[in-house]
């Protein structure tokens, strides 16, 4: 079993979900609680979401966490 010593780089397309469902960083914000400065971060890759947060953004879109989320370089 190989060991994970170095930071894994998560990818995700929040912001695509958010576009489809034509809302603003701010709208998506308060739907799930927090500050739209979150979803820029998030959005940009910036900072990792909480796993609770995660599951907060795939249940609003009605999507799976794996189809958010996802390891750089790793199949998804």
């Amino acid at each position: 079993m190989a060991k994970l010593l170095t930071q894994l780089k998560i990818v995700n397309r929040v912001h695509v979900f958010r576009a489809e469902f034509r809302m603003t960083q701010e709208q998506l914000a308060k739907e799930i609680g927090v500050t739209r400065a979150t979803i820029v971060a998030i959005e940009g890759e910036r900072y990792n979401p909480s796993l609770e947060l995660a599951f907060r953004i795939a249940r609003y879109f009605a999507t799976d966490i794996n189809t958010l989320f996802w390891v750089e370089g790793e199949t998804e």
